[in-house]
């Protein structure tokens, strides 16, 4: 039950930051690498925003129970399990 809570707030938090991507740029400003290479003005806002996604994304993970095998698969070559 906590799982799918704590999913649910993770979720809410990557929603927030989609939403929320000029007060992140106007708190934390922008971001180099990505005004660099994922465009000329706009390149901090996409990154902004594909970072709430995948905070989105790992919500539901965590919230369907998928993100613990999906780690344990991804990185038992790198720990050796």
């Amino acid at each position: 039950m906590w799982t799918i809570l704590l999913g649910f707030i993770i979720s809410g938090a990557g929603v927030w930051m989609i939403l929320k991507t000029e007060w992140i740029i106007a708190n934390f400003g922008a971001n180099a690498w990505a005004e660099q290479h994922l465009g000329t003005e706009g390149g901090s806002r996409i990154f902004y925003k594909l970072i709430g996604l995948g905070i989105i994304l790992l919500g539901f993970l965590l919230i369907t129970g998928l993100l613990e095998p999906l780690a344990r698969n991804t990185l038992s070559p790198i720990i050796g399990e």
